[in-house]
């Protein structure tokens, strides 16, 4: 699904993206790589809690890197309500709306 948002752009691509959408109150979930740069993870996952985005996490960079088209990324932002909502409901049925997920 993540793959198809960023397609068809519902979903955006690395830590200033991210953050800027975090900023701005577009973003509806973000999707973190837990072996991601230390210096990464913190620059979002502050604002992350502080905007109270529900965050999902999985295992490596490199698998969020493969739907991205890259060789790896920390983090992919949905800005689609819809999306954000079909994923959150795919990665978890019982805890879809519960903000901080930790995956993977």
């Amino acid at each position: 699904m993540l793959g198809l948002g960023i397609r068809g752009r519902l979903a955006i691509v690395g830590v200033d993206r991210v953050r800027e959408a975090a900023h701005a109150g577009t973003l509806k979930v973000a999707v973190v790589a837990r072996d991601a740069s230390r210096h990464s993870r913190e620059k979002v996952e502050r604002l992350l809690a502080a905007k109270a985005v529900p965050t999902l996490w999985v295992a490596a960079a490199a698998t969020l890197g493969e739907v991205a088209g890259r060789e790896s990324t920390a983090v992919i932002g949905v800005v689609d309500a819809q999306l954000a909502k079909g994923i959150r409901a795919l990665s978890d049925p019982g805890n879809a709306m519960r903000p901080s997920r930790r995956m993977g």
